[in-house]
């Protein structure tokens, strides 16, 4: 095998898997033509990885980020590392900053003194926080409102990337998806169908906010245009949709996909800002609750522009909601799932 230049952070995850395919075998996807190659992966000790194997041509480090001692040669040969890995949902508060915040800063430290010559991290809409009104996109260069602990770990490990690239270290390039989804998808977006499905899914208010979302083949040729275009360097960007769109579209689509007449239980925004409350005291405690913290969020607008990574990466996402969904509920049917 030849030595790789590249290496993923977060395969097995979603995002990383993905962007690990699409290595491998190739990309074609907008403006991105890219060759097969060999990929370099880093997993967590004990971790099957033998669905990436399986594709060739990849290599395996295991290694856990957050220990101070990684593996010696790590980003050795590297051109660029994809640093996809990161928690969402956490068992502890803290481990938003362990895995998003120290796992990153032991990494890109690694990077720089391998002399890799960029870093693609992969961020989120959190650190963006919601939007101010439901009619105004949010861009890159909006202050920042960190939503809770997760925006914030998020946040300050995009602090870390910034500062790397402003000193000359590195080339540091941020991009932002939003709402993934996707074949591969996690148990918390199939939790999504089966709640479609039995026809009568919560909506707070009245389901007109917007939603920006990122289909998982938009977002890897968004970073492999991160890794290619020099311009990038330094810079951030939102990859998500073509555009955003509304909650109850949303609902709406997957539920035609799945062939159910979707009939909303709709519940006063009041109840969003209860459970937003709730989270905010739990997370101050140190605790996390997965339900509470989704519901929070239910009624909010997270929409965003992504003109400038149209204009400056030539990103020209290709699968928009209703096929997206449509792939994913296939990929669901494939393993087994009922819907």
């Amino acid at each position: 095998m030849a030595s790789p230049k590249v290496l993923v952070t977060g395969a097995p995850g979603w995002l990383g898997s993905s962007l690990v395919e699409a290595l491998r075998a190739g990309c074609k996807s907008g403006p991105v033509d890219t060759s097969p190659e060999p990929v370099r992966i880093v997993a967590l000790p004990g971790q099957d990885t033998r669905s990436r194997t399986d594709l060739g041509d990849v290599e395996v480090v295991m290694a856990d980020l957050r220990n101070p001692r990684l593996p010696t040669g790590l980003c050795d040969g590297i051109d660029t590392v994809f640093h996809c890995a990161g928690i969402i949902h956490p068992k502890r508060i803290q481990d938003l900053y362990e895995i998003n915040v120290k796992g990153t800063r032991q990494l890109l430290e690694a990077a720089v003194a391998a002399k890799v010559r960029r870093f693609v991290f992969v961020s989120s809409n959190s650190p963006a926080g919601l939007n101010a009104s439901h009619t105004e996109l949010m861009a890159e260069d909006d202050p920042p409102r960190p939503y809770l602990n997760y925006g914030l770990s998020k946040l300050q490990a995009e602090w870390l990337i910034n500062d790397a690239h402003r000193t000359g270290r590195i080339e540091g390039v941020i991009v932002r998806p939003c709402w993934f989804y996707g074949p591969n998808q996690p148990h918390r977006q199939t939790r999504f169908f089966t709640m479609i499905k039995g026809g009568h899914p919560i909506v707070f208010g009245k389901g007109a906010n917007l939603r920006s979302m990122s289909y998982v083949d938009n977002t890897v040729q968004g970073l492999l245009l991160a890794r290619e275009v020099e311009k990038a360097a330094g810079q951030t960007y939102w990859i998500a949709d073509r555009r955003p769109y509304s909650f109850i579209e949303i609902l709406q689509t997957v539920g035609r996909l799945l062939d159910v007449d979707v009939r909303p239980r709709y519940l006063p925004e009041l109840g969003c800002d209860v459970a937003r409350f709730v989270d905010s005291i739990l997370q101050m405690t140190g605790w996390y609750w997965q339900d509470v913290h989704v519901a929070g969020e239910l009624a909010a607008s997270i929409a965003v522009t992504i003109d400038k990574a149209k204009n400056e990466l030539g990103y020209d996402p290709e699968i928009e909601l209703e096929e997206g969904m449509r792939r994913s509920i296939a990929w669901c049917r494939d393993q087994g799932m009922d819907f």
